[in-house]
């Protein structure tokens, strides 16, 4: 059947276009769009912030998504909308990067999983308000604006929020930094001759300063990770992580429509199935702190993968759909549940195994990743639901293949986190069952050049 034309505008003013009826084919391109354009955007974004800093690409991201998303409600055709779109998942996907480094190198090492979940939760929650946004406003274009307009705020960021400290330190801007700390110092009201005492007196201060000039910044691009021994195994093994997960996740809901892919099998109202979803994903991500909690950042993501993997064969080996209806919603559920917590975790690791030279390009690799395994539903969409059990036989044999890799990454918990590439290297893979504690012994800082007579 056919639901209510979307319009733009009146018809005295622009020509009706449609994403219903002959034209519905064209909601998954416009899907389609939109994932693409965050999996790019996660990729450039992630390589800038390495190069030019978090907080530039930030504040570009969101004048990009401004200027993108409010033109989406301006479209006049779909090929218009669709590229709109694509551009505003690019944007989307700069200002989700650069907010997760920010958030992840100012936290303190036993709270950067706490801190991560309570902004999942809050991104959830965002989430869960768009149904009810959407029934008050109606008309798409007005549900476009509104969600935005509140954009505006975040460009207050540029005086809030500096540059990350670590990774100015990281790559030897101590000019920048050295600023930055004596703004927080006057900010706090602090006694800056005490400060300075510290260094002996405040001449001395000022002349550290003035040889800080002199260093020549040393950035790094995530291509430098070929040459290193462990790390790009680990981001590749997380990559395979995160795009099985999100890849797989799709096929589980698709399991829970009837055969023909049409409609679900346990709700016939969109919010109630809808919510459900919802409460599926905010369980997994109350049951990731626990697990994480007891059996660390690595036996979490095994245990969540390993759930996974028996979800996806248990369900693959029920041939008789109609026989094992129950059977078949209970693996559905259980895999969306463990396929939700192996991505976020995987992001989540990524993050802490990731040097700070570049961590903007590993975790944007890794997010790519995920972009790319979300297109599993949209391109299935465009097929008409054609293909799903190879793409779930293929996702399945993922899932075996992920569960041996993850026995290669190194446990994260409560280590300070890596700067450059060499500090990474100095990380040992423990054991899964008796780890070894051990401290990453960060370099000392080279020495300052001399003045210049």
């Amino acid at each position: 059947f056919c639901i209510k034309t979307l319009t733009l505008l009146p018809s005295d003013l622009s020509p009706q276009w449609s994403l219903v009826c002959k034209s519905a084919s064209e909601v998954h391109i416009a899907k389609f769009a939109l994932v693409v354009g965050s999996s790019f955007g996660y990729l450039v974004f992630g390589i800038l912030a390495d190069w030019f800093g978090r907080h530039p690409m930030l504040i570009t991201s969101v004048l990009f998504m401004l200027a993108f998303g409010l033109s989406v409600a301006f479209s006049i055709n779909v090929p218009m909308f669709s590229i709109l779109r694509f551009f505003e998942g690019f944007s989307l996907a700069g200002i989700v990067l650069s907010l997760y480094l920010l958030r992840f190198e100012i936290c303190l090492p036993e709270w950067r999983f706490f801190v991560n979940m309570v902004a999942c939760f809050l991104m959830l929650g965002g989430q869960l308000l768009m149904p009810v946004v959407a029934y008050l406003c109606r008309d798409w274009q007005i549900l476009q604006v509104v969600i935005i307009c509140p954009l505006v705020l975040m460009l207050s960021y540029i005086w809030v929020f500096p540059e990350s400290l670590r990774w100015l330190l990281a790559t030897q801007q101590y000019y920048r930094s050295n600023r930055i700390m004596e703004h927080i110092v006057k900010k706090n009201k602090g006694n800056r001759a005490l400060l300075g005492s510290e260094h002996g007196n405040m001449t001395l201060q000022k002349d550290l300063s003035s040889r800080c000039c002199l260093i020549k910044p040393k950035k790094k691009c995530i291509m430098t990770m070929v040459g290193t021994r462990n790390l790009w195994k680990n981001i590749v093994v997380l990559c395979l992580n995160s795009l099985t997960g999100f890849g797989i996740h799709h096929c589980f809901v698709r399991s829970l429509m009837d055969p023909e892919g049409h409609k679900t099998v346990m709700f016939d109202n969109f919010y109630v199935e809808f919510y459900t979803k919802a409460v599926i994903t905010v369980a997994s991500c109350l049951a990731l702190c626990p697990a994480v909690g007891l059996m660390g950042r690595r036996g979490g993501l095994l245990m969540f993968m390993i759930f996974t993997a028996l979800a996806s064969l248990l369900q693959l080996g029920l041939l008789n759909y109609v026989l094992n209806k129950n059977l078949s919603l209970t693996f559905s559920i259980i895999g969306m549940f463990s396929s939700y917590a192996v991505s976020i975790l995987s992001i989540f690791i990524c993050a802490e195994i990731a040097p700070t030279v570049i961590r903007g390009g590993g975790l944007g690799l890794v997010l790519a990743s995920a972009g790319f395994g979300m297109l599993t539903g949209p391109i299935m969409d465009l097929h008409n639901q054609k293909g799903y059990f190879l793409h779930h036989i293929i996702f399945a044999c993922c899932t075996l293949i992920c569960i041996i890799c993850i026995l290669l990454l190194p446990e994260t918990r409560r280590h300070p986190l890596p700067e450059t590439l060499a500090d990474w290297e100095r990380y040992n893979c423990q054991t899964l069952l008796r780890p070894r504690k051990s401290v990453l012994k960060c370099p000392p800082p080279p020495p300052l050049p001399s003045p210049a007579l």
